[in-house]
């Protein structure tokens, strides 16, 4: 209708009949209508505020021009009574839990009540019930109830006209994030329902849609700056625990302890939690993923890290078993990159894997498909199942320096026998046989060469793919010295403390410290890391690991794990 009623039957088309032969009106017929105006409408535009009527609002489309609203999963916890997420259950605790929803306002316009045989039902397609939950506000301007719905068991809600011009304030949560049965995708039906005739059941006359995106779990890379650093408690790493506060109070960022009672004896932070955010434009916060390894961290992240604007997320393999593979030291992001004229401007996610050709360990399906289901960080497979641990931070790390990456290479043992330093001891440090092992010994080990040598090819295959999916050149990437040994499962370890699996914190890198042969009063590895990295404007601190964490095949970066500031770029400005 052009125009709106103020009451019943007040609008009238007037329909004339004529003769054969023309002349005045023999005849003079009158049709009553009753207009009435009906718009679901939400924040189509992505502005923050939600406009009237916006054309484009029953499509989403991706891009700096794109139109549909965006909806976040209501995965914090704003009710300190309750055990779960907010999004669990259907209450609301406090309006601090509906500034996690996205409004959404029907408005109508017409007369004071809408003639016999007529209501409005709000509804949802079943496909969507454990998706979407949709809240509504009841007696807006005295004593407030906010009164769940839709959602779960309830696919439609019959809507109270209230006559006049009026506005209807509805409240939406996410549900359930992307994965590979959902698009991400909701939609939301207010219908204007007619029956005219009893016993004939109500049938649709006009249908408004609006559609919801559900926003995507993003990770955060190196380059973002540090918000809190996590490190675990146990008995035997108090001065790597040291070294780390030192760390993070060059950083100006804050250090969270997990002390024992929580970590029961698990030191491995990194491998337990990933953390990352959820961004729409009314609201953006921080969720943290869970991984299925459940070690001695397992209810960590529910009991320290989840609260108020903290949100968590998990995905549990049902029937698969869980390897390392599984641990988040095996889940990374890159930096954002431009590949042959396609940008990624939140980076790429990075998962380690086995051999294409065999049958190796991989990370679990259902992890891989929620990472790949998110759209807006492209994954891209590495190959670490070589490894004893199997993890991609073993042998890649990113520095914030634009499109900088950092490997490793062995070949920095060569140069050093040239130096007139063949017998000098390989490891820096006390502990047994370690003395009596040379650089001369290790290089004329023609057992210790043939397994580096493939080391550096399992790393060199890894670099090309790199280089490929990242659009990585020669010059972008940095290579730091490490040695591998083979296990008796024909998988490598690192001999000496791996350098590469560091903890960046914007310019302040802590890197374990390699004990590597001393020349001339300094460790040569920790000199030549020094000489690549400084000066490009990043701060070296070598911390101890070796007793609490490399020989347990960990360093650094497996036991810490930070959280970062978001990405100011706008994630509904990708076109995957």
């Amino acid at each position: 209708m052009n125009k709106a009623s103020t009451e019943a039957n007040d609008n009238k088309v007037t329909v004339n009949y004529y003769g054969e032969t023309g002349g005045p009106p023999i005849d003079q017929a009158g049709v009553f209508l009753t207009g009435i105006g009906i718009s679901l409408d939400v924040d189509a535009d992505r502005d923050g505020v939600v406009e009237k009527n916006n054309p484009r609002k029953g499509t989403w489309t991706w891009g700096p021009d794109g139109q549909g609203a965006i909806l976040l999963v209501n995965c914090d916890k704003d009710n300190p009574f309750i055990s779960g997420l907010d999004c669990d259950d259907e209450k609301i605790f406090s309006k601090e839990d509906l500034r996690d929803m996205s409004r959404m306002v029907l408005r109508t316009e017409g007369p004071q009540r809408l003639p016999a045989g007529y209501e409005m039902v709000l509804y949802i397609p079943m496909s969507d019930s454990d998706k979407v939950g949709v809240f509504y506000v009841e007696n807006p301007f005295f004593g407030q109830r906010y009164i769940h719905v839709l959602g779960r068991r309830k696919l439609y809600h019959m809507v109270k006209y209230t006559g006049g011009s009026a506005e209807l304030e509805f409240f939406v949560e996410g549900l359930h994030f992307p994965d590979d049965t959902f698009s991400g995708l909701v939609s939301i039906n207010i219908s204007l329902l007619e029956s005219l005739t009893e016993g004939i059941p109500r049938a649709p006359i006009f249908t408004d849609t609006v559609v919801f995106r559900v926003a995507p779990w993003i990770m955060t890379p190196n380059t973002l700056a540090p918000v809190n650093v996590f490190v675990c408690s146990v008995k035997d790493n108090y001065l790597f625990l040291k070294a780390v506060k030192s760390l993070v109070s060059k950083a100006s960022c804050d250090l969270k302890v997990c002390f024992g009672y929580v970590n029961r004896g698990d030191r491995w932070m990194q491998d337990e939690i990933e953390f990352g955010y959820i961004h729409a434009p009314h609201k953006c916060f921080p969720v943290v993923l869970d991984s299925p390894r459940d070690g001695g961290l397992k209810d960590f992240p529910i009991k320290e890290i989840l609260g108020p604007d903290f949100g968590y997320v998990t995905r549990e393999p049902l029937f698969e078993a869980v390897t390392s593979l599984d641990s988040f030291g095996n889940l990374e992001v890159s930096p954002p990159v431009t590949v042959n004229g396609k940008a990624y401007p939140l980076g790429r996610i990075l998962i380690g894997s086995s051999f294409p050709t065999s049958a190796g360990r991989r990370m679990t399906k259902v992890v891989r498909e929620f990472l790949y289901a998110q759209q807006v960080q492209s994954p891209v497979e590495l190959y670490s199942d070589w490894l004893t641990v199997g993890h991609v931070d073993e042998f890649v790390t990113f520095v914030p320096l634009p499109d900088k990456k950092v490997t490793y290479q062995v070949a920095i043992f060569q140069r050093l026998q040239g130096k007139g330093t063949s017998f000098k001891p390989l490891l820096g440090y006390s502990g047994a046989d370690t003395k009596r092992v040379t650089i001369n010994k290790v290089l004329s080990n023609e057992v210790m060469v043939q397994e580096n040598q493939y080391v550096q090819r399992c790393i060199d295959w890894n670099r090309d793919i790199l280089k490929k999916e990242l659009g990585l050149t020669e010059k972008d990437i940095i290579d730091l010295p490490a040695l591998f040994k083979i296990d008796k499962m024909g998988k490598a370890m690192a001999y000496f403390p791996n350098m590469v699996n560091m903890i960046v914190l914007s310019q302040d890198l802590g890197i374990p410290k390699p004990f590597g042969p001393i020349i001339e009063g300094d460790c040569c590895l920790e000199a030549h890391v020094r000489s690549l990295l400084e000066p490009l404007g990043l701060m070296c601190s070598f911390i101890d690991d070796i007793s609490s964490y490399h020989k347990m095949l960990g360093e650094v970066h497996c036991g810490t794990n930070v959280h970062r500031k978001p990405f100011s770029f706008k994630w509904w400005h990708v076109i995957p």
